[in-house]
């Protein structure tokens, strides 16, 4: 819509009593209807259609992922998973797990991990477990594999 001194004037409320003198007016002047100071006509400004179309195009383009987990939760996945691999209830037990998480909790946040293929790529390397370049299907068809194990 856009910014107005006075609200009012610009969007005007039907009331009753004006649309009465207008009837009367015109009742008085035969017909004839007079445009006064108080009716303004509000000229319509072109439509921009190429800078809707390329906000829509952009709106749905697909988004980069840039989700990432925290430095401390990774370092405590990655223990858990060299720890113990992916024997969940064994992780559930062990004394590095302050905030008691459940088997399944832990599962999930694993799961999550390995979903995110930059930092699941980088901890593969590091552990050799990757010979070539990470791609990020392969890295999730991995990562499947081993939650459905």
């Amino acid at each position: 819509m856009g910014l107005a001194n006075d609200p009012n004037k610009i969007i005007k409320i039907p009331n009753f009593k004006q649309e009465k003198i207008k009837q009367a007016k015109v009742i008085v002047n035969k017909g004839e209807l007079e445009n006064t100071d108080e009716e303004e006509t509000i000229t319509a400004v072109p439509i921009k259609k190429e800078v809707a179309e390329k906000l829509e195009k952009e709106a749905k383009a697909p988004r980069e992922r840039r989700f990432m987990l925290p430095k401390g939760q990774v370092e405590f996945i990655t223990y858990l998973l060299d720890k113990y691999g992916h024997d969940y209830k064994a992780m559930e037990k062990d004394r590095k797990n302050y905030y008691q998480e459940t088997w399944k909790q832990l599962r999930a946040k694993i799961k999550t991990f390995m979903g995110i293929p930059k930092q699941y790529g980088e901890y593969l390397q590091a552990r050799g477990l990757l010979d070539k370049e990470p791609d990020e299907e392969e890295l999730k068809e991995q990562a499947k594999a081993l939650v459905e194990d």
